[in-house]
């Protein structure tokens, strides 16, 4: 999980950033030392709250500004008699500008300097020494190499809690890969504005618990650059949700077809229409083979089974959905292609609602000319990959597609068109709007099968009660990592079954647990 205080919604990329602090010295007069003096003071601070019981504190340089921080990190950490110790891996005389006087600071005030050697680092027991990371900062785009690998790998192999200034070493600010190695940090105090690479990917994992600190520089300054994506925030969607009306009916929160469970892959079925069902459709259905029939009923009798068999029986009973949930256990047989083709056949022409998991996802990925690509049919779809099926789609291997999720998931939405999920760390959403949306709940509890069919019933339960496509997929989004937290809270990550999400989702929706 992604333990956060109070952050911006906003995310940039380290681009834009770099280009904020530009205007905000050369256009509006900040000082360069100034804002290097803050993020220090901030820095200091941090790990003086959270960092228990230490009596050392090792700072490790680099060559820019973050290099700068650190100096003046430990300068502030000696004004206060703490133990504290600089190794660098740049000369020092080749800074310049306010990182040159950053360190000349440190030395004015008598930190120890040292040259970094592979094993300076105190190898003690944890909390007696604590490590700051000051040695790449946000302009890092090639692997990391020679040295500077070396010690990134020290830090990591070290008992010691570690600090990362402004982002870890090593981690892309832009895409949220270790490129080649990254600093694993207790904590990073980011600054100015969040950067996008913090909160996708590998990012969560090197970040450790985030703090932030715009450094004093305006608002306005800062929104003068177009955020690239911002995180969704549970309570401000559950808020655009309306209550329901004293008199409201069973017919006016809609009909979901959950169409799936080939021969053996019943369960993904089943929970996906339990999670509909529970978030308030008024009518679900569950279309599959006559062999999960006992076990629909038996699990959830308020679920309607039809055991469909051809395509004409599934066109007989398209018209009544008010949204289709297709691909839980769908497969990918000649009753499983059938099923998909009839469905996209139904709902482009009557632009019935969509979501497209699982199976549908890979049968789509082989049959692109199944459906039509354009905007007008294109905005009543959800397709939900993760990596592997977003991967297919798109022709590339998983690697590829999370070497860089900010440019896959606008690849996906733009050549498929509709809203898009990608799932994984940091899940990311796109939509026919061009918005991107970070999720920042749920934790590698929910690195268990079925949580994606749990999730696509959730997604058909908000669209079938007639909330835009858009709220529906990030409700449904937050719903479930946050319904993944609160059960790993109460009894742990391991072991975290798909179903367990569906009661906790079901109490969030409704607000009792807030």
């Amino acid at each position: 999980m992604i333990t956060t205080n109070t952050l911006p919604e906003t995310l940039y990329s380290a681009g834009q950033v770099r280009e904020i602090d530009r205007m905000a010295i050369e256009e509006h007069g900040f000082d360069g030392f100034d804002l290097m003096s803050k993020a220090a003071k901030f820095s200091f601070h941090i790990l003086v709250k959270h960092a228990k019981e230490f009596n050392h504190i090792q700072v490790l340089c680099g060559s820019g500004n973050n290099a700068g921080d650190g100096y003046l990190l430990a300068a502030i950490a000696s004004k206060r008699n703490i133990s504290v110790e600089v190794f660098y891996l740049s000369e020092p005389y080749k800074l310049k500008g306010d990182a040159q006087k950053a360190y000349q600071h440190c030395i004015t005030e008598g930190v120890p300097v040292h040259t970094y050697f592979h094993g300076a680092l105190t190898h003690s027991t944890p909390n007696e020494c604590v490590i700051v990371d000051a040695l790449l900062g946000t302009g890092l785009n090639t692997e990391v190499k020679d040295l500077y690998r070396e010690a990134i790998n020290e830090i990591n192999e070290s008992s010691s809690p570690t600090l990362a200034i402004d982002i870890p070493s090593g981690l892309s600010a832009d895409t949220g890969q270790a490129l080649g190695t990254a600093v694993k940090a207790s904590w990073t105090a980011s600054f100015i504005a969040l950067k996008l690479g913090l909160f996708t990917a590998s990012g969560p994992v090197h970040a450790g618990e985030i703090f932030f600190d715009r450094l004093d520089i305006p608002i306005e300054i800062i929104e003068q650059q177009t955020a690239i994506a911002t995180c969704l925030q549970l309570k401000t969607l559950l808020n655009a949700i309306p209550d329901r009306t004293k008199d409201s009916h069973k017919g006016q929160n809609g009909h979901t077809l959950i169409i799936g469970g080939d021969h053996g892959y019943g369960g993904a079925a089943l929970m996906a229409a339990e999670a509909t069902v529970r978030m308030g459709a008024g009518t679900v259905t569950l279309i599959s083979h006559q062999e999960h029939c006992t076990a629909s009923l038996t699990r959830c009798p308020e679920v309607m089974f039809k055991a469909i068999n051809s395509a004409q029986q599934l066109k007989d009973l398209l018209p009544t959905a008010d949204v289709i949930v297709i691909g839980p256990g769908l497969g990918q047989s000649a009753w499983s292609q059938s099923m998909l083709l009839t469905v996209l056949q139904h709902s482009g022409e009557k632009q019935t609602p969509t979501i497209f998991d699982a199976d549908a996802l890979n049968l789509l990925s082989q049959h692109a000319d199944w459906i039509p690509k354009n905007q007008a049919t294109g905005d009543h779809y959800i397709f939900t990959p993760h990596p592997g099926e977003a991967g297919r789609l798109l022709k590339q291997t998983t690697v590829e597609i999370q070497k860089n999720r900010f440019e896959s998931i606008k690849q996906l939405q733009k050549e498929w068109q509709g809203h898009f999920l990608l799932k994984g760390s940091g899940s990311l959403l796109c939509h026919p709007d061009n918005t991107i949306q970070l999720c920042t709940y749920g934790n590698p509890g929910m690195a268990s099968g079925g949580m994606g069919d749990v999730l696509s019933g959730i997604i058909g339960g908000l669209v079938s009660q007639g909330f835009n496509l858009k709220l529906s997929l990030a409700l449904a989004v937050c719903l479930h990592a946050k319904a993944a937290d609160l059960a790993a809270e109460k009894n742990g990550q391991r072991g975290l079954l798909a179903s367990d999400l569906i009661a906790y989702a079901r109490a969030l929706l409704n607000r009792k647990l807030l």
